[in-house]
Parts: C-alpha cells; sequence; structure tokens
C-alpha cells in the first residue's frame, strides 16, 4: 500500500514545484540572492525563510528576528521597499528543495508569500545571469544577459508588476528591448535592454524561460559631475558579451549609463556653453589686467610730470613780479658851491642813484633772485671837493 502511494506522492511533488511556484536552477559551489515582496500590512511583522516540500513541514532557516543568519544563510528586510531578501551562499545539491516566503502571524496562521522551488546542479545551470545586482544611472541603461538552454517563452517581468515578451515593450514608462544571440561557446542568450532610466525603475526583475526564472535587482542613482562630462565625450554602444565563469555567482556589474537622444544632444550643448563661459571669463580678467597696468602707468607719468613742474616753479621768478635794482655812478663834483650848499667844504658827500628795472629786461642777466622778492640794490661813490684835492695835493 506505501509503495502505491509513494508515486502518486512524488508525481504531485514534482507537479507541484513546477506549476506552483518559481524554478531557480544554480550550479554547485554557487549562491543565489531571492528577494520576496509583501503588503504594507507587513511591515512590523516577522518574516522568515523555510525550507521543506509541504506547508505543515516547512523549517525555518534564517528570521528577520532570530536567527538572522546561519554559517551558509542570511535574510535582511527593507521595509521602505517592502521586500525582505535571502541570500544563500555555497550551495550544495542536498540544498535543492522548495522553499517559502512567510510572514509571521501573531495568533493566527502564517502568510506564505512565495514558493520557490531551487535545484542545485553539478553542471552549468539551465538559466543563469551574470550578476544578480545590475546599477545604472538616471536618463541612461542597463544590460542583462540571461544565459539559457530549456527551452520555453521569454519574458522579462517586474516582481509583482508586468512582463514584457516578443522583442520589446515597456515597463513603468521605461524602454524595453529582448535580444536573442549566441555567444562565442554557442550558449544562447536573451540580452535585455533598458533605456531611459528612473529613479522609480529601482526594484527586483525576473528574467524568464519557460518554467525557468532569475531574479535581477536594479539600482538607479542620480548622474554625478563626473558622468555627465563622460557623457558628453561618449557614444552609445552596443554592450559587448562577456564570458561568464564556470560557477555563475551574484557579483556587480558594469552597465552601460550612456544617454540617448535628446538628453545627450543637450548635455553636448552644456558642455560647450561652460566653455564659451570659461574663455570669455579669461579674456575679461586679460583685459582687466591690462586696464589697471595702464592707469597706474599713467598715474606716475602725471606724478613725475606734477613734480617737475614745482620744481621749476621754484627755480624759475614770476615774470609779473617788479624788481628794484640800483645803479650807481660815480661824478665829479665841479661846482660844489651850486650843487650842494649845505655840505661843509671840508666834509665828503656820498651820492646814490637809485633806478627801478622791470624783471622782464634783465631776463637774461640774473636767475638767481626770488620770484617774489623785491631786490634793491645801492653802490655808493665817495666823491671829494676840489678844495679837498689841492690840500692834498701841497
Amino acid at each position: 500500500m506505501a509503495n502505491h502511494l509513494s508515486f502518486p506522492l512524488l508525481l504531485f511533488i514534482i507537479f507541484y514545484r513546477v506549476s506552483a511556484g518559481r524554478h531557480v536552477s544554480v550550479q554547485t559551489g554557487g549562491s543565489i540572492t531571492i528577494p520576496c515582496s509583501y503588503d504594507q500590512y507587513y511591515i512590523n511583522h516577522v518574516k522568515y525563510w523555510c525550507k521543506g516540500y509541504g506547508w505543515t513541514h516547512c523549517s525555518s532557516v534564517v528570521r528577520t528576528d532570530h536567527p538572522k543568519s546561519t554559517d551558509r544563510a542570511s535574510i535582511s528586510d527593507d521595509i521602505t521597499q517592502k521586500v525582505f531578501t535571502v541570500i544563500m551562499t555555497d550551495l550544495e545539491p542536498d540544498d535543492s528543495n522548495t522553499y517559502r516566503c512567510v510572514v509571521e502571524i501573531n495568533g493566527g496562521t502564517d502568510s506564505m508569500i512565495q514558493l520557490l522551488y531551487l535545484s542545485v546542479t553539478p553542471g552549468t545551470p539551465e538559466l543563469y545571469v551574470d550578476q544578480q545586482e545590475v546599477t545604472g544611472v538616471e536618463g541612461g541603461s542597463v544590460t542583462v544577459r540571461c544565459y539559457y538552454s530549456n527551452s520555453g517563452d521569454m519574458k522579462w517581468c517586474r516582481m509583482g508588476g508586468d512582463c514584457v515578451s516578443g522583442f520589446s515593450g515597456t515597463l513603468n514608462g521605461t524602454s524595453v528591448t529582448l535580444k536573442r544571440t549566441s555567444d562565442a561557446n554557442n550558449r544562447t542568450v536573451l540580452t535585455v535592454t533598458m533605456s531611459g532610466l528612473k529613479m522609480e525603475n529601482t526594484d527586483w526583475y525576473w528574467c524568464r524561460v519557460g518554467e525557468l526564472e532569475m531574479p535581477v535587482h536594479i539600482t538607479v542613482s542620480q548622474q554625478t559631475a563626473t558622468q555627465r562630462t563622460s557623457k558628453m565625450t561618449s557614444t552609445t554602444q552596443d554592450p559587448t558579451p562577456q564570458q561568464p565563469s564556470a560557477s555563475p555567482t551574484a557579483e556587480p556589474v558594469q552597465t552601460d549609463n550612456t544617454s540617448q537622444g535628446a538628453e545627450g544632444n543637450m548635455e553636448e550643448v552644456h558642455q560647450r556653453s561652460v566653455k564659451v563661459l570659461l574663455i570669455s571669463l579669461g579674456m575679461l580678467v586679460v583685459v582687466t589686467a591690462g586696464i589697471l597696468v595702464t592707469w597706474k602707468m599713467w598715474r606716475r607719468h602725471k606724478d613725475n610730470k606734477a613734480k617737475d613742474q614745482t620744481t621749476n616753479n621754484s627755480v624759475s621768478a614770476d615774470p609779473e613780479q617788479d624788481i628794484t635794482y640800483s645803479t650807481v655812478t660815480h661824478t665829479r663834483e665841479t661846482a660844489p658851491q651850486q650843487q650842494d650848499p649845505f655840505p661843509e667844504t671840508d666834509d665828503d658827500v656820498t651820492y646814490s642813484t637809485v633806478s627801478l628795472q622791470h624783471k622782464t629786461q634783465l631776463k637774461g642777466q640774473t636767475k638767481s633772485a626770488e620770484p617774489d622778492d623785491n631786490v634793491v640794490y645801492s653802490s655808493l661813490a665817495l666823491q671829494v671837493t676840489t678844495q679837498q684835492r689841492a690840500a692834498a695835493a701841497q
């Protein structure tokens, strides 16, 4: 009887694994990050990650209260995004099992918010990505490569949201393109490109091919000044296919953050405007410096000229000033009785003649006189009477 029950139960488990939840494939020794989105109502509730095929036999692995981590698993809760994530590392084939994201309900039945089947394989996984963490900048683009060997519909879905299938579409106003190619090792690659990124595009996404899925987190940040300058000197290029490692794991990715279309043109115009402004400012500084030097030289020349004029004025006399000069002449008294009846016959008489001459008349004669002084020159001549000469002769 037990043998008859075991086979239907096995079929039920297989069917339940495929149809009731997500299927993730990871290589032995690799790691995986699983996001679990929950409702606003459960922000303050305890969340946990449990392992087991049946709901009643699901044993807790890690919890947001305790334990938050073990040697190969950890859990964290982002109440802002309303997502808690579980990271499992160093995976082994025995880790292949059904797992659940659960919210603990105090005084009631816990609520399962996601079911996932994890398969750990020694060989290359059926579906994997180069990186589970991808970063981009606002207005730029990101590229995700999904390597797969299974068959089925190809989709790019936002967690808890819509999906894009076929060749192109939009998610929350952001352009999405899907391109199917083959790499150098003849592996089929689904290349997903999201262009014109917005800040609200930060979220978890799922790369889906058939029944297999792989979660990818995209983080969009604002551009820095360096990134703006770099974009103005670069062109948009298709990403170069990368060679995945033998053991695909979740690693950070470098993405093409180049803006496209009109935004790139605006950035180029902005750069040119900045260059023109800098050149204008430089020319203004040079012209200002030249003006200052010229003005200083002119002031110095003017001061020197003023000093020279002051010196010349101190040496040269004012031409309008009158200077009195005296000219003394020697005369012989032939008729002393008639010329001067007043002095005694034995006295000597001194005669002085003063003449007034304008400076202009003596311009060439003297330069030593002070400009503001009247100079009187006098000369005395001693005259002797005839009687005195006769007495002297005797």
